[in-house]
């Protein structure tokens, strides 16, 4: 990948690239960037500390707790030092904002509410239907 740049730890930016976007590239403070050991060290700890709170967050999916949230600040603590994270961060950050204009949609809305109101109006139906033949028994209790 060419940076346009022959200085370490600068990226040149796009013409037509946003100007709230920040550049690419190592957020590390300039001292441990001027020392190759120091800095590689400085990017297994931020690997290794990214790495848990991302095992973290997918132990936390089928487990109760926030386990999207948590990969994603993963993924955050290794944006600051990886530049394949923060494409994977600005690339997520779209595809949410594009959801979310969807969602907004009042097409897209209504349907929602139609289908949210179907499914509603079912379970109804379904618990209606136990607690007329059963009563309010739980169902380990009943003995038919």
């Amino acid at each position: 990948m060419n940076t346009g740049s022959d200085e370490p730890g600068k990226v040149a930016m796009a013409d037509d690239e946003s100007e709230s976007e920040r550049a690419l590239g190592s957020r590390a403070p300039e001292f441990i960037r001027a020392r190759r050991a120091l800095h590689v060290s400085w990017q297994v700890g931020v690997f290794v500390v990214g790495l848990a709170v991302v095992a973290a967050g997918v132990i936390m999916l089928p487990l109760p707790g926030p386990g999207w949230l948590v990969i994603f600040g993963g993924m955050a603590i290794w944006a600051t030092e990886f530049v394949w994270a923060q494409l994977v961060l600005r690339w997520t950050k779209r595809k949410v904002t594009e959801a979310a204009q969807r969602a907004l949609d009042p097409k897209v809305r209504r349907r929602n509410i139609i289908l949210t109101t179907v499914g509603l109006v079912i379970v109804a139906v379904l618990v209606g239907v136990y607690v007329w033949k059963f009563g309010f028994e739980m169902p380990w209790n009943i003995t038919e």
